[in-house]
Order: structure tokens, then sequence, then C-alpha cells
């Protein structure tokens, strides 16, 4: 713990120093991010560090197993989060972000894991649909395979529980919100990203546009039946 204070004095003599023009800027003008990034809690997944981003870049929530809850009006960290980014804040584009090895995953394909972490386990039944998927649908894979199954349909499940959230369902009939899905490989630093055109998850290459699971355009179902009838 003594070294992890040690690098408190680090930042504030160093690295805030270099950028302390940056920090009063931000101090002064208040932030102003383009992305809400929700990750894993796993220590070894560092949002700012995958994305490179500057102070001020990145609006960011993380939990256990990157879960988004489907929405509710019995209030949580997640939910407030995903609300303030996009009508406070006016997030563009939001990403939810699995990984390899998650501890999250791993005991959702344990039976008798979580007996002991109840409030875990009840977190987890957010992505009861996603173990349901993994089940009837790849009933024959490895365990290794199994938990990488696991975390990507997680990933997709917990997209779909986004769009219930009314303040990104309104950004995205408007047009104005884009939804990402990526998993990091912790083993490779690779990242995959869902592509809305093929409902699988590709590699990121700087070479080709990046997939995306829902790009910006507007989705107003309606807007054509009320034309007609106007």
């Amino acid at each position: 713990m003594n070294e992890v204070i040690g690098r408190v004095f680090k930042f504030e003599k160093h690295v805030f120093a270099r950028h302390a023009d940056l920090y009063n800027r931000l101090a002064t003008k208040g932030q102003s991010p383009k992305a809400l990034m929700i990750s894993c809690a796993d220590s070894r997944i560092v949002p700012e560090l995958i994305l490179q981003a500057e102070p001020g870049d990145l609006f960011v929530t993380r939990n256990a197993g990157n879960i988004v809850p489907p929405f509710a009006q019995m209030n949580g960290g997640v939910s407030s989060a995903v609300e303030y980014a996009v009508l406070a804040l006016g997030v563009t584009d939001i990403i939810v972000c699995g990984h390899s090895g998650c501890g999250a995953m791993e005991g959702l394909l344990k039976p008798g894991a979580l007996d002991e972490m109840p409030n875990v386990a009840a977190w987890l039944r957010h992505s009861h649909a996603a173990v349901g998927v993994v089940s009837k649908c790849y009933p024959d894979l490895a365990d290794r395979d199994r938990l990488r199954a696991l975390t990507l349909e997680n990933v997709v499940c917990q997209l779909a529980h986004l769009r219930t959230h009314p303040s990104v369902a309104a950004g995205i009939a408007r047009g104005t919100i884009a939804l990402h899905g990526w998993y990091v490989d912790i083993h490779s630093g690779a990242i995959l990203a869902l592509d809305e055109q093929t409902g699988e998850f590709t590699a990121v290459r700087d070479d080709t546009p990046l997939p995306v699971a829902l790009p910006h355009a507007p989705r107003l179902a309606a807007h054509q039946a009320l034309s007609r009838t106007a």
C-alpha cells in the first residue's frame, strides 16, 4: 500500500505538473467527454489506457461483469451513470467492454462458486440471458471456449439492456447515440468489436473501419406511418 500511496505524490509532482494547463481548463470549463465506457471492474482492464484517453475524454463506470441492468424505477449506480452521461454530458457513443478471463463470467459457469457471495450472485442475474444463449446455442464447447463465448454473449446482452433506458432509446431514435460492444483479449492486447452487419465480433484494425454494434442513424419507427396519416 505504501507503494500505491507513493504514486499519489508522483502524480501531484510530475504527472499533474506536465498537464497543468489541461487540468486547469477542465476545472474551469467542466467536462465534455464524447464517450461513455461501461467496463468490468477487473484491475487488469483500464479503460483510459485502452483508449489512450486524456483527462476529460472518457466517462467511465465499472462493475463486476460490465453489466447494465435493464431500466427500472429502482435507482442504481450504472443506470444513474448512463442517464447522466447521455442527458447531462451529451455523450454520443456508449461502449460496453468485456474481457478475457472474466471472473464474473467464470463464476456463472461454475455451480456453487457464488454460494458465499450472495450479492455477487444477485448482481450477475443480469447475465442469465447470456448463460441461456451459451447453454442452448454452444452446448459442445470446451470450458475455455465456453467462457469466451459467454463473455461475448454477455456484451450483446448488456447492449440489449442498455437500449431499455429511456435516455438511450431516445438518443438512438434521434440518431445521436451509437452503441459499441468490445472484447479485450488480455493475453494479446487485441480488441474485438461487435459488427452490426454480421452480428459477429471482429478484430479492430487500423486499416479498416471500426465495427459498430449500432451506428449513428435515426431510427424513428413511427415516422413513415405518421406521415402517411397526416
